[in-house]
């Protein structure tokens, strides 16, 4: 399994803060977990598809080519800016 989360203004568009997935070939990276998930409708698409999206795997930031593993959390967070 993967545990997904979602936070602040991507949870909000998505409409949940977290997901159980199976781990699957096609989810063995970051970028074939996004691209799953956006399939799942447009404010997936406009939530995972905002230029700047953080990703973490297990509390690391990650980018697209990060492997996954079964038992991994992956979050996915706005920039923060700050001033």
């Amino acid at each position: 399994m993967l545990r997904v989360l979602f936070f602040a203004r991507v949870r909000e568009q998505v409409g949940c803060d977290s997901l159980e997935l199976p781990w699957s070939e096609d989810r063995a990276t970051v970028h074939g977990l996004l691209s799953g998930l956006c399939q799942r409708g447009p404010q997936w698409q406009a939530a995972l598809g905002q230029p700047n999206l953080v990703v973490a795997v297990n509390q690391r930031v990650a980018d697209s080519a990060a492997r996954l593993q079964a038992g991994d959390e992956v979050a996915f967070f706005p920039p923060v800016t700050g001033g």
